[in-house]
């Protein structure tokens, strides 16, 4: 049979495969839970027992899998190192070697889930065409992956592209999960843009339908597309942050594209409306016509990317 590439995907409930041809076609997709306990010492012998039955019922070979690339959500380091993953138990230790174990010796490749992510969209997803792009996640958290010349910027312990965690604001009272104070995924998240709302909806009585008790990122930016006032008052907020956060990462990597994807990117291309003005303010002139799209691949950008990973490679 035809050569072909396993990707996965691992998040902290589900764990998303699927398993492509050479050209990036997706030929079949699944999902397995993610079993934590013991500290998560069952999800990688889970995955591998997951794919050798996929290879199986296909009637694959080990022959016919160019090799298995995956993310996971944690710092990953370009020799498949992971240091730590809070959320999953594990400590440090190599993905790529453990999986390639477990898989009898099939070629593996790791790296951070938002990476993996970025580098999806940029093979077959909204940044597509391009080889130097920021994938902008604003989901419960901001996640950020940043490719360069086509390749994942890393860093030295994998932290490379925590654009989240880019300090934003001096004087926030309330802790980010990291533990730092004034952490752009505060304001820019989904959550971050509840925080703003519900700041602001208790700062005066004006008239909102957000005081109607739904202050979710959905219910905010649904009320901007109504002509609320208070709405575009947190929308503009929002995008204050996120605009010069975003020109802050521009300075460093010059992109071409960010590509913004996640939950809230659900509102559509309105969102540039309040993220580029801001953006252009504060930006070095060189990166000021940086292009804004929206991620295409939705939840099975990871996948994607973690196929990229190996196809990378070239071990065909």
């Amino acid at each position: 049979m035809s050569k072909v590439i396993f990707g996965v995907d691992l998040g902290g409930t589900t764990v998303k495969m699927g398993y492509f041809d050479t050209e990036g076609n997706v030929k079949e997709k699944w999902e397995i839970p993610t079993r934590k306990e013991n500290n998560g010492s069952r999800i990688l012998p889970d995955i591998a027992a997951s794919i050798k039955a996929k290879m199986s019922e296909m009637g694959m070979e080990k022959d016919d899998v160019i090799g298995v690339g995956i993310g996971v959500p944690g710092p990953v380091d370009a020799k498949g190192v992971i240091y730590k993953a809070a959320n999953l138990g594990w400590d440090v230790f190599s993905v790529k070697e453990e999986l390639a174990v477990l898989l009898g010796g099939i070629p593996v490749e790791a790296g951070n889930d938002a990476n993996v992510a970025a580098l999806g969209e940029m093979w077959r997803g909204g940044g597509c065409g391009y080889k130097n792009l920021v994938a902008v996640t604003l989901g419960t958290g901001v996640g950020g992956g940043i490719i360069v010349e086509g390749k994942i910027l890393t860093g030295a312990t994998g932290a490379g592209g925590e654009i989240g965690h880019i300090h934003i604001a001096d004087d926030e009272p309330d802790a980010c999960g990291c533990g730092n104070h004034g952490c752009l995924e505060q304001y820019a998240s989904a959550t971050g843009v509840s925080r703003l709302a519900r700041r602001r909806l208790e700062a005066d009585d004006k008239p909102s339908v957000l005081r109607n008790g739904d202050v979710s990122a959905k219910a905010v930016f649904d009320a901007v597309k109504a002509g609320d006032s208070v709405a575009i008052e947190v929308a503009k907020e929002f995008g204050r942050y996120l605009g010069k956060g975003l020109a802050a990462v521009a300075c460093v990597v010059n992109p071409e594209i960010f590509v913004i994807g996640g939950g809230v990117s659900k509102a559509g291309e309105v969102l540039f409306g309040y993220i580029v003005d801001e953006y252009k303010k504060y930006v070095f002139r060189g990166s000021r016509d940086v292009r804004f799209a929206l991620a295409t691949l939705g939840n099975d950008a990871g996948i994607y990317g973690a196929a990229k990973l190996v196809l990378d490679l070239n071990i065909v």
